[in-house]
């Protein structure tokens, strides 16, 4: 079972940036697809980015195009989420998910493809 641990996250200001990490001990050297999903308060869970192993595939979710951009380092066990022109809407509790696959599910919003879950990291894009 893989350990992941979210950080990064903290409060900013609408159009302002954050960088998450995901330190991942295990990754190496199954190197699985790992995703980035987020949760709001009283919304569903939604995925918003993943990454294949080695990581030649990306996917995001519309919502997070030409705003965010998904990378790993596989020396570093770590996979980021660079997150620019955050809004209000981006406030929620953010995950990095890893899979037993190493390519991304076909839908980004499959949970269930991912059975290693870390315990998350807030974001709050507030004025």
């Amino acid at each position: 079972q893989l350990q992941l641990v979210e950080s990064g996250g903290g409060l900013v200001q609408p159009g302002g940036s954050l960088r998450l990490s995901c330190v991942a001990s295990g990754l190496n050297p199954n190197y699985p697809a790992v995703g980035w999903f987020r949760q709001a308060p009283g919304k569903e869970r939604e995925g918003v980015a993943c990454i294949s192993s080695p990581g030649v595939y990306t996917d995001y979710a519309d919502s997070a195009k030409n705003r965010f951009t998904i990378s790993r380092d596989n020396a570093k066990d770590t996979v980021y989420l660079e997150m620019n022109s955050l809004k209000p809407d981006d406030t929620a509790i953010y995950y990095c998910p890893a899979s037993k696959w190493r390519l991304c599910p076909p839908n980004l919003n499959s949970s269930d493809y991912f059975n290693s879950w870390g315990p998350g990291t807030q974001v709050t894009v507030s004025s």
